[in-house]
């Protein structure tokens, strides 16, 4: 008994193929099929809580005097991130790194367009079929390094474009940023407040209850939602294929009536068609979040115009509101400005690096070809400069020597 056979627990690669194929379609069916429209549906909900000024209203009655938790929370963060001062700072920053790097691409045209022009120098007059004529013009070498100069070029400028426009957000929102970025007294003296709710009237509390239900029950509804989303990820998780793989094959073996098989991946449809069926079931789910949202938010929506109208005739009321909304509007440009300046630092700084290499690629460029050109036309290269670094001399403009007494 010559025991096991060497190879008998290898996996055909048909089936490692196979189970690649189904996972990537499993994937791109929960992602995008399923995943992806759940997160739409949630962002349109809060599209709509947004533009009825939800929660923030409720908010305001709620809490009559002092701030909410989502602006001490914002007011917070704005200070430990440094503020508008620190948006300042960042925005200084990301300017002179655009002109830097203009600098930069500036000078790497400008080595190219001197080498361009000596080598003009040394094609003139040069005797036809002589050397000098037959040098290899400087356009037909430099493509690559004019279209990465394009490039970069058109990088930068985009890149500016775009600093100039979160230049003028946080301009626009600077006095709210400053004072977001000052103690929680000083923004709770900047905010309207009243003593008490002063929408008294029975009616009006029930109004105020009823909206408070749907928004709690809003809630319940994302929640809910989520946990549904990791439901369906750990079920995705823990679908295995690779074994139902394994007996389709087997079952195709058998009824095969040659002795030398061989598997095509279309084999499989049928049992990839039978084990996605399962997660079909996921859009009649999406279909019922869908309803039942809609007949909320049009709930919201009734019992919102109600709640409009409850407070219209308490100024004071509204003036609190509005600036409730302002500051959380405030908070959300902050981390939107902040976010993108920090991008756009670590986006200058691989851009600084890649325009070093640029740079010197064009200087070196430059250079070979000029020592070329002074080959070329007969200079003595020990009268050329041999530190490129250091300007010549100038007598006129150099500080005269003291005199000897």
């Amino acid at each position: 008994d010559l025991g096991t056979p060497l190879f008998k627990g290898l996996v055909p690669f048909v089936i490692h193929q196979a189970a690649s194929l189904y996972e990537d379609r499993k994937d791109q069916l929960i992602s995008k099929d399923i995943v992806a429209v759940l997160d739409e549906l949630t962002a349109d909900c809060e599209s709509v809580l947004t533009s009825l000024n939800l929660p923030n209203a409720l908010e305001a009655i709620q809490k009559p005097v002092g701030l909410p938790p989502s602006i001490l929370v914002g007011a917070d963060e704005i200070r430990s991130d440094g503020g508008y001062i620190g948006l300042k700072r960042l925005l200084d920053n990301a300017m002179q790194a655009n002109q830097s790097a203009a600098a930069m691409i500036d000078a790497s045209e400008k080595a190219l367009d001197d080498e361009m022009r000596e080598d003009a120098q040394v094609r003139l007059g040069a005797a036809p079929g002589s050397e000098r004529a037959r040098r290899v013009e400087s356009v037909e070498l430099t493509n690559t390094f004019r279209s990465e100069i394009q490039k970069y070029r058109g990088m930068v400028t985009k890149a500016g474009e775009s600093d100039a426009t979160l230049r003028t957000q946080v301009e626009a929102w600077g006095k709210f940023f400053m004072l977001l970025s000052s103690s929680r007294d000083e923004i709770e003296r900047q905010v309207p407040s009243t003593t008490a709710n002063p929408l008294t009237d029975p009616h009006h509390n029930q109004i105020i209850a009823r909206l408070q239900q749907y928004m709690g029950e809003v809630t319940i509804m994302r929640r809910e939602r989520l946990k549904s989303v990791e439901k369906l990820k750990r079920l995705a998780s823990e679908d295995d294929v690779a074994p139902a793989l394994n007996e389709e094959m087997q079952r195709l073996a058998a009824q095969s009536s040659t002795p030398i098989l061989k598997f095509e991946l279309h084999q499989f449809e049928d049992l990839f068609a039978e084990r996605l069926d399962k997660y079909t079931s996921w859009k009649t789910y999406i279909e019922e979040e869908r309803e039942a949202q809609t007949e909320l938010l049009d709930s919201i929506r009734e019992a919102n115009q109600a709640f409009i109208a409850a407070r219209s005739t308490h100024p004071l009321l509204q003036q609190r509101e509005k600036a409730l909304v302002n500051l959380d509007t405030a908070i959300k440009r902050y981390r939107e400005a902040s976010f993108n300046l920090h991008d756009g630092a670590t986006f200058y700084a691989s851009l600084e690096a890649d325009l070093n290499k640029l740079r010197e690629g064009c200087l070196d460029f430059a250079m070979a070809r000029h020592i070329d050109a002074q080959d070329l036309m007969g200079v003595n290269q020990s009268d050329m400069p041999q530190d490129l670094s250091r300007a010549p001399y100038d007598a006129i403009s150099a500080p005269s020597a003291p005199s000897a007494p």
